[in-house]
């Protein structure tokens, strides 16, 4: 947080009071069931978090699809954040990130067989998946943490290494939108975009912070930064360290990118727009103009999966089309084999007794 926040947080103290009242009272109402949360027939996976975003949870959803793609029938069920529809929709190529939102396309994008589907109301869309002729085997539930209508089989809790719920106050003062007893309901904990070097102590520290109880499992996750993806005119030269960078990110969080590419590219200038933004034609102007403004024979634009998707799915892409833009692919990873091993068993014992147990009833 920068000087001006730090300054003037003391006098958002009062709402964050108020804020933390309100979801006190209403977790209380689940937990004495005046609110009742709904268990389903089909086995239900979700991937949250308690904070606002940039935790990972799409990539680590993206891990899950790989890991049991092709074992099981997977419909994976989100609200669409920003999308400009209503309703349930089952999604399809044709469907645009505003129909659908951004991380639900850049799904789809990849996982054609994979029923990506987005509903508002996560109990309608549960339903209507579980109606279906060709029912999943398995839903993955993103974002769904503090929706406590819905109990799923398994809990993921993801928390960012960098910006650690611990270390973190309720909104507005802070960033998270639940209080930290409730990561009681996570049944794995995830440290997300972990250092490869982190030391065995400093993971022995972050453990005892989290005083998890001994049913919940630790687990910590890092990114592994793949190849540079064309996504408009390839440059006519092979990229390499002497080249310039002009970053374009609408994420939540971009300093981890941005340390990546500095450190595999001769400079990197960024541009940084919020989390999950509408680019418009004055964006694109900008865009433009900055890049060309670069001093550099060497440069090219690298932005998100994410990102790339809202910008190709819009009708002012035609203007950037010829600039060389790239997205630079990601991937989670672990530390170790080990760990890898143990939690792929342990999302795979669950799914497969839970489809074993559909078939008994």
């Amino acid at each position: 947080m920068n000087q001006d926040w730090h300054k003037y947080r003391k006098l958002l103290w009062p709402f964050t009071l108020i804020y933390g009242v309100i979801i006190s009272v209403r977790n209380w109402a689940f937990d004495v069931k005046i609110l009742k949360s709904k268990s389903y027939f089909t086995p239900i996976i979700n991937v949250g978090n308690i904070a606002v975003g940039g935790t990972g949870k799409t990539p680590h959803i993206e891990y899950l699809i790989r890991l049991l793609n092709n074992e099981f029938k997977i419909a994976t069920l989100s609200r669409g954040y920003k999308r400009k529809t209503k309703g349930f929709i089952l999604a399809e190529q044709t469907h645009t990130y505003s129909d659908i939102g951004d991380e639900p396309k850049q799904l789809k994008s990849q996982f054609n067989n994979v029923m990506v589907c987005v509903d508002e109301n996560r109990r309608r869309g549960i339903e209507l998946l579980e109606n279906r002729d060709s029912s999943p085997d398995i839903i993955l539930l993103d974002d769904a943490f503090q929706h406590r209508y819905v109990k799923p089989g398994l809990n993921l809790l993801l928390t960012d290494y960098f910006n650690p719920y611990w270390n973190d106050q309720l909104l507005p003062v802070g960033n998270l939108r639940d209080s930290k007893s409730q990561v009681r309901r996570a049944d794995i904990v995830i440290v997300s975009k972990t250092p490869k070097s982190i030391s065995p102590i400093k993971k022995r520290i972050i453990k005892t912070e989290l005083k998890l109880f001994p049913f919940q499992n630790l687990f910590f996750t890092t990114i592994d930064y793949g190849e540079l993806v064309c996504v408009g005119k390839a440059s006519q030269k092979k990229i390499d360290h002497s080249f310039n960078v002009f970053m374009l990110t609408g994420i939540a969080k971009s300093l981890h990118l941005k340390n990546h590419l500095s450190a595999q590219f001769k400079h990197v200038e960024n541009l940084k727009f919020g989390d999950h933004h509408d680019f418009n034609e004055s964006d694109i102007e900008t865009i433009i103009q900055r890049f060309e403004q670069m001093h550099a024979t060497d440069k090219i634009i690298i932005t998100t999966y994410k990102d790339a998707v809202r910008l190709k799915d819009n009708r002012i892409f035609e203007r950037l089309k010829n600039l060389p833009i790239y997205y630079q692919s990601i991937k989670v990873g672990f530390l170790n084999h080990e760990d890898e091993k143990e939690f792929n068993d342990l999302i795979k014992k669950y799914a497969r007794n839970a489809k074993r147990d559909r078939r008994l009833h």
